[in-house]
């Protein structure tokens, strides 16, 4: 059984360019998605506390996301790079949650389909990023992210295969693997994760 299903449309070597152009930038952003996937974990079990099947699942990725944003800010301290005050919107999560179904089971499909495909998506841009970036330590370190994230994608179709059957979870999850690559031609490039 195939747990997630891959990306439609490749990243492009525009967006690359402008991370490897305002590296410093990126890391910014980088720390801020970290941060926002350890509340999304969060907030799932504080909004499904009965779905206790994934509750541990949920939790722990939860945790693992807050190591990589601890590993992203000591990377931006060993560079001198700072914290931004605060986190801006994301243009491209902020699209795709302008799709989701509206009723109560619905919203819990597509909440956990979504956080498949972003997830794939951050491990293909973090294979890009470990597999153009200079630094031997850096590069390894974004390997090491693309590998994790790519895991999450499986988890959270695992997830929801827990709960809905295996055509619906399918079909559903087609949907946003195309509406993700919409979404993802249409963002301006700039040097952030999304």
């Amino acid at each position: 059984m195939k747990l997630n299903l891959d990306i439609k449309g490749a990243s492009s070597q525009e967006w690359l360019d402008a991370v490897m152009a305002d590296f410093n930038s990126f890391l910014q952003d980088h720390a801020d998605c970290e941060r926002k996937a350890s509340a999304m974990n969060m907030s799932f079990v504080a909004k499904y506390p009965n779905r206790t099947e994934i509750l541990p699942e949920l939790i722990a990725t939860g945790i693992e996301e807050l190591q990589h944003f601890e590993a992203v800010y000591k990377l931006m301290e060993a560079r001198g790079v700072k914290l931004q005050h605060s986190i801006a919107d994301d243009p491209y999560i902020k699209a795709l949650m302008k799709l989701r179904y509206s009723d109560v089971e619905g919203r819990f499909l597509d909440g956990l389909l979504i956080a498949s495909v972003f997830e794939t998506r951050g491990g293909e841009r973090f294979k890009m990023v470990a597999d153009a970036h200079p630094d031997p330590e850096i590069a390894k370190f974004y390997k090491t992210l693309w590998v994790s994230e790519a895991k999450h994608g499986h988890n959270f179709v695992k997830m929801a295969l827990n709960y809905f059957p295996e055509e619906k979870v399918y079909g559903r999850l087609s949907y946003w693997i195309d509406q993700e690559c919409e979404v993802v031609k249409n963002l301006p490039i700039r040097a952030a994760l999304h």
